[in-house]
């Protein structure tokens, strides 16, 4: 690799500061070493995501695959232990890593992801499918996601005390109180734990594969909010009724998925608070700044308040 994406680049630097300028100098030349090491050659145009690079490669034994190569950050850690624990069952197949590297070679799938197809009941069924395949038990070094719970509440305490929103008492309450009923005490089950519609990609050896799992433990209905979230816009855009179609697109994830109706929606509901104060502090993927903030931010609100009601029958 000669070059890295400056678009990548850009992102990195801003995200991490010295530390990314300094991984991205380095990042050409390590990428050469890994390929020699692994004995893979390029085979294809590199791609880059949030936080780091992907070589299309070939190796002999393994035909078409990719090298990923990430920014050595704590939230990248166990990625490499999800696809392992997984064995391509419903995720990507991991053939090699370098945990100190923050690099692994994986089975190569196509650049289509869930996100593009139009139809939102497929999308909702599709994920809800994985998330049932992917819920098998927690290899015990896992990090917990109820381990966070703490973390989550005083955040979300913090948040409404310093930040203006439009979300009443009685929403702020009802998510503190899913962390206190649900996140305290969860399952030891494997855990994507960034489930979302960009993360699953049209594959040859099944119709849909999970890439880029955090790797942690917990309450597999976890993964609907942040599955959710990312579909609220268009759903709210396309649907003359966007209430019934939050609640349709969550009735057929939990049908799929077989999960407990309220547990999904009440961890749909804590994302949706989190996720309207993370965006009055930082923005969102779609809006960092500008005069389309406040659209974004509202419909986080208005997305929290409708979940926090009782859903219909």
């Amino acid at each position: 690799m000669k070059f890295v994406p400056q678009a990548f680049a850009r992102s990195t630097i801003a995200r991490e500061g010295d530390n990314g300028t300094r991984w991205l100098t380095q990042l050409p030349k390590l990428v050469a070493e890994l390929l020699e090491r692994w004995d893979c050659v390029p085979h294809g145009d590199l791609m880059y995501g949030g936080v780091g690079v992907v070589v299309r490669v070939r190796r002999p034994d393994l035909g078409d695959a990719v090298l990923k190569v990430s920014f050595p950050h704590p939230g990248n850690d166990y990625e490499p232990d999800a696809f392992a624990a997984w064995r391509g069952c419903g995720a990507v197949v991991l053939h090699e890593r370098d945990y100190a590297q923050y690099a692994m070679v994986l089975e190569r799938a196509h650049s289509t992801t869930l996100a593009t197809i139009a139809d939102e009941d497929e999308i909702a069924r599709v994920a809800g499918r994985l998330i049932k395949r992917l819920a098998i038990a927690g290899p015990p070094e896992l990090p917990r996601l109820q381990d966070q719970a703490d973390e989550w509440d005083e955040r979300l305490l913090r948040d409404a005390d310093e930040l203006p929103h439009g979300m009443s008492r009685r929403v702020v309450d009802a998510a503190r109180e899913t962390i206190r009923d649900l996140g305290r005490a969860q399952p030891k089950l494997l855990v994507h734990g960034d489930l979302h519609g960009r993360n699953i990609l049209r594959a040859d050896r099944e119709p849909w594969l999970a890439i880029d799992p955090k790797g942690c433990t917990g309450d597999p209905a976890y993964d609907a909010g942040t599955l959710l979230k990312t579909r609220a816009l268009t759903l709210a855009a396309t649907s003359s009724d966007p209430a019934k179609a939050v609640f349709r697109f969550l009735d057929i994830f939990t049908e799929a998925a077989e999960l407990d109706r309220e547990r999904v929606h009440r961890w749909s509901q804590l994302h949706a608070v989190q996720t309207a104060f993370w965006g009055r502090r930082h923005g969102f993927r779609r809006a960092r700044s500008g005069p389309d903030l406040p659209h974004y931010i509202n419909l986080a609100d208005h997305l929290a308040t409708l979940l926090t009601e009782p859903s219909p029958l």
